[in-house]
């Protein structure tokens, strides 16, 4: 068994992860002694994986696609944002010996829009485009904000009326198809769809976002996604992408293994500065 306490992202791809780099930065901040690491783990192999690191004195883990499904029903005991969302992104092994799922993805979208740019969500008119585990990771905290309404859209209506029904006990939801959205205003509109990732768009229509409302992509690239270009089609106040989600979800993570809170400022915009070099040497 390590005397140092062990950490890992388990996904598949998993090469490209900022994952290592981030936790790294946040242990040297708070002066924890930890190693984290990337490891590349099919499906398939998931649960022999999970076991033999936790087997090996393993104290925490973060699941990255395809395994947050199978990581929720590895967990022995659930959050309740884990719970709604039946999906786990962080693992942690208690003091009883029993392994706790938690879900950080809403908490570190909602951290990100409000803390870091100034979006508030009480009262406002909220679309999520998708309604694939993305979306289910988010609701919740974005409930627990008193939004006016969360609207969820998918290209198969049915999946979006069934995930607002899912939620609608927290607070008001509704689903609907992208042809439905003409005519209505939204304050905010959140791309949880996995159409960035081919540098795609949903089906959206024009005249959807309100004055002075702002656009975010779950995604992130070194370049803009085709919805943040969308979004600054449609005069968005603000459009961003998920680097800064992906940076407040590691750190709610960290705090949840090691008790402290990182300072996550300096780690988004050593990110950011980096990305943008990346761009001005590809141009």
């Amino acid at each position: 068994m390590s005397e140092i306490d062990q950490y890992a992202v388990f996904g598949s791809p998993i090469k490209h992860s900022k994952s290592p780099r981030i936790h790294q930065l946040f242990a040297e901040q708070t002066q924890q002694v930890m190693q984290y690491t990337a490891q590349l783990v099919p499906a398939d192999k998931f649960d022999l994986e999970l076991k033999d690191f936790f087997a090996k004195g393993g104290r925490g883990l973060n699941c990255t696609v395809p395994l947050k499904e199978l990581a929720w029903e590895a967990a022995e005991i659930r959050t309740e944002r884990a719970e709604l969302a039946k999906a786990v992104n962080t693992l942690l092994v208690q003091e009883d010996g029993r392994i706790l799922g938690d879900n950080t993805d809403g908490i570190g979208l909602v951290t990100d829009l409000q803390d870091n740019h100034g979006i508030e969500l009480k009262q406002k008119w909220v679309l999520i485009l998708g309604a694939g585990g993305a979306s289910r990771g988010i609701i919740l905290p974005i409930l627990e904000e008193s939004p006016a309404s969360i609207t969820i859209a998918n290209r198969t209506v049915e999946k979006a009326l069934t995930l607002a029904d899912e939620f609608s006990h927290k607070g008001a939801i509704s689903g609907s198809s992208y042809a439905d959205l003409a005519g209505q205003n939204f304050d905010l509109i959140l791309n949880a769809t996995s159409a960035s990732l081919s540098d795609e768009l949903p089906p959206l229509v024009s005249g959807i976002l309100a004055e002075q409302g702002s656009c975010y992509d779950l995604a992130y690239a070194n370049k803009p996604t085709a919805f943040v270009r969308w979004a600054r089609e449609q005069q968005a106040s603000k459009s961003l992408d998920g680097l800064g989600m992906l940076v407040e979800q590691a750190a709610e993570a960290f705090y949840l293994w090691r008790n402290v809170r990182p300072d996550t400022t300096p780690v988004i915009q050593m990110l950011e500065a980096e990305r943008n070099n990346r761009q001005r040497v590809s141009v």
